[in-house]
């Protein structure tokens, strides 16, 4: 099987939300079995600015489940990062359709990073930009609960097929 592109997570300006995702499913790929634990994982924004830092609520949600994102630098989203991606998560209806809209060709796995949670969870994580920690921890926990659901959908697509 062919070592897998990375895995793509997209938000507006990644500086906020996209960083922790990645750093998220980073963490948590780290510690599963192969080929899923060398998956790598980057982020970048639809309209992001090369270089912008990351939000210092963002490193502060971050740091409270022991996972430093302090050096992130946002990057914006290339089609060349689409073109080499297995698989896009996005964190709004917007983001995808943005993508759907100007990617060619568009990825075929692309989706919300809580598309594959059960039952009737919100799928959108909203932008927590400008607003207090409490609301950059509220967006942590979103994308923390989605995370076992990711790598369910991961394993099914990257796990090695029995010979």
């Amino acid at each position: 099987m062919p070592i897998p592109g990375p895995i793509i997570i997209v938000c507006t300006a990644n500086i906020c939300r996209s960083p922790m995702a990645e750093g998220l499913l980073a963490h948590a790929l780290a510690g599963l079995e192969e080929p899923l634990k060398n998956l790598p994982v980057a982020s970048a924004g639809v309209t992001a600015r090369s270089g912008d830092v990351v939000s210092a609520n963002s490193v502060a949600a971050m740091k409270k489940v022991g996972i430093d994102i302090s050096k992130h630098r946002a990057r914006p989203l290339t089609q060349e990062m689409l073109d080499e991606a297995s698989a896009v998560f996005c964190m709004t209806e917007s983001h995808r359709t943005i993508i759907r809209l100007q990617a060619v060709p568009v990825p075929p796995e692309l989706h919300l990073l809580r598309d594959f949670l059960p039952g009737t969870a919100t799928r959108e994580i909203a932008d927590p930009f400008g607003g207090p920690l409490k609301l950059y921890e509220a967006s942590r926990d979103e994308m923390v609960e989605a995370i076992p659901s990711l790598l369910a959908f991961l394993r099914k697509r990257f796990a090695p097929r029995p010979s």
